[in-house]
C-alpha cells in the first residue's frame, strides 16, 4: 500500500513540458500529470506561464494508479509554487541594518530626551 492518497499535497520535479500538460516527478519513483484542464479554472494559454522545467512545485492527487506508480495532479487551488528561500534574501546580508543601527539608536535617544 502506497503512503499516498487522494488529496494529498506531494512536491515534485517538472520534468517536461507538453500542450496537454506538465509530467512530475515525484519521490519514491512515482510520476505524475498535471492535465492543462488541472493548471487553473480560467484558459491556459501558455503552461510556462505557470511553471518551467526543472522547477519543483507542489501539487495535489486527484487519483492514484499504485500498479503504475502514476497520479494524476492538480495545481488548482493550491498554492503550488515553492518559494526560494535564497532568492527572497538581500544580497548584502545584514549591511543595511550595520548601516541604520547607529542613526536609528541616535534617533532613539534624542526621542526620550
Amino acid at each position: 500500500m502506497s503512503k499516498y492518497k487522494v488529496g494529498d499535497i506531494v512536491k515534485g520535479k517538472v520534468t517536461g513540458i507538453e500542450k496537454y500538460g506538465i509530467f512530475i516527478l515525484l519521490e519514491d519513483g512515482y510520476n505524475g500529470l498535471v492535465h492543462i484542464s488541472e493548471i487553473s479554472d480560467n484558459f491556459v494559454r501558455d503552461i510556462f506561464d505557470y511553471v518551467q522545467l526543472g522547477e519543483e512545485i507542489n501539487s495535489k492527487i486527484i487519483e492514484v494508479d499504485e500498479e503504475n506508480k502514476r497520479f494524476k495532479l492538480s495545481i488548482k487551488n493550491i498554492d503550488y509554487k515553492i518559494e526560494d528561500k535564497k532568492s527572497l534574501e538581500d544580497k548584502n546580508g545584514f549591511s543595511p541594518l550595520r548601516e541604520m543601527l547607529p542613526k536609528w539608536i541616535e534617533e532613539f535617544k534624542e526621542s526620550k530626551e
